[in-house]
């Protein structure tokens, strides 16, 4: 099986290792790819949101699937594209793409669906916000109706730092949903799905936040782990039974079917779960700390989702143990990055790229605000979060930083339900 990846990420790099384990594939290609890729896969310089140039690329190399990571693409039609064009597409039509596209479109998915979620309103028009900012609090929650790569939400307590964001995105005219804060420890749990059959794959946890202990401003993610310790798996089945499933036969109701990889992020508060967003695709960091663990061939079961034929894979096997990804973010992240420096110790076991490149010399160099995915496994949490950091200990990138809590409060037993 030839397999073409779209993405030039830390999640398409983990892709691809997972790929690269597969017996059943046989040639790997991505499209743009970074400097890690191309140790794995051939890189191919194409324009990722163009349906055409992403369709003869498939067509050059004779895919046998294509594989869409990020989101953009999958809300432009990419996928739609290419399923026109005869090829085994693993990412949703644009159409169902819109519950991530889309969070108006969400809301009313989870509401025909009796789907729990936060209480939310839209402000299209700046005349109406106050008077919308008094209906929330005492923490709000402001978000870019559209995408946003992770870094258009603000969550405070502070209504003139609410009222700013909001207003911003209004001028640069986007919608703006403002929702009730949901309490609770948050879980993604990324699922296959090929119309109405749910396959879950293991929960993780990210770190939204810049700093530690959950200081600064939101970002794409700097860090996960996974499985979660203090998650029972009843209530990862209660996720998949009460919110996956409905929301996957909601979408088939409606003529839009999903196929491919649904996240869904909550927050499970006292009532139980609530969901605080779905993407479309895998979520980058926790691609890398889940797909760590995973055992059954990734190619197979993404070419199963692609084809229809979910319903006959068999069950996912997985690791014992835990794993761990640490974000290495360039300096001034999530804020416009620095970039071109030389990286040393980034061509190591362990250690994911996402914003990189190659210099003229050939040398790693740091091209994006998250630069590379640092992944440790180990037998316990505490063993993966301890290889993690010790792989980071050997990179040096100047300016760069990273979080050293991830996972620090599951290990430390301070999330509990």
């Amino acid at each position: 099986m030839r397999v073409l990846v779209i993405g030039s990420g830390g999640r398409e790099h983990a892709l691809l290792i997972g790929l690269s384990a597969d017996p059943s594939v046989t040639a790997l290609h991505v499209a743009p790819g970074n400097a890690g890729t191309s140790a794995i896969a051939t890189n191919h310089a194409v324009d990722v949101a163009s349906a055409d140039a992403v369709v003869a690329l498939a067509t050059s190399i004779a895919a046998d699937l294509v594989v869409i990571g990020p989101e953009v693409p999958l809300v432009l039609g990419v996928a739609d594209a290419l399923r026109d064009a005869g090829f085994a597409t693993f990412g949703p039509s644009a159409a169902a793409a819109q519950i991530e596209g889309s969070k108006a479109f969400a809301k009313d998915v989870m509401a025909a669906a009796g789907v729990a979620t936060a209480h939310s309103e839209i402000v299209d028009n700046p005349a109406k916000l106050d008077a919308a900012l008094n209906r929330f609090g005492p923490t709000w929650v402001v978000k870019d109706d559209g995408l946003a790569a992770g870094k258009g939400v603000v969550v405070t307590t502070d209504r003139l730092t609410a009222r700013d964001h909001a207003a911003e995105l209004l001028e640069n005219g986007h919608p703006v949903l403002l929702e009730s804060f949901l309490d609770g420890p948050e879980v993604s749990l990324f699922s296959l799905v090929d119309g109405d059959t749910v396959v879950p794959l293991i929960p993780a946890q990210d770190h939204k936040r810049v700093g530690d202990d959950d200081a600064g401003p939101n970002t794409g993610g700097m860090g996960a782990y996974a499985p979660l310790p203090w998650l029972p798996d009843a209530v990862t089945q209660q996720i998949v039974d009460d919110v996956v499933k409905p929301v996957a036969a909601e979408l088939v109701k409606r003529g839009t079917p999903f196929s491919g990889l649904l996240y869904a992020g909550l927050a499970i508060g006292a009532q139980g779960p609530s969901v605080v967003e779905f993407n479309c695709r895998f979520g980058d960091p926790e691609t890398q700390a889940v797909l760590a663990l995973l055992k059954s061939p990734l190619g197979q079961a993404l070419n199963a989702a692609a084809t229809g034929a979910l319903d006959q894979l068999p069950p996912l096997e997985w690791a014992d143990g835990a794993a761990v990804t640490v974000v290495v973010a360039a300096e001034n992240y999530p804020g416009k990055p620095r970039t071109g420096d030389v990286i040393t110790g980034a061509e190591s076991d362990g250690v994911l790229h996402a914003g990189t490149a190659r210099n003229g010399d050939g040398a790693v160099i740091s091209a994006g605000g998250r630069v590379l995915a640092v992944v440790g496994t180990g037998a316990d949490l505490a063993e993966a979060r301890a290889q993690a950091y010790d792989r980071i200990g050997n990179i040096k990138l100047p300016g760069s930083h990273y979080r050293t809590d991830i996972g620090k409060a599951a290990l430390d037993g301070r999330i509990t339900l």
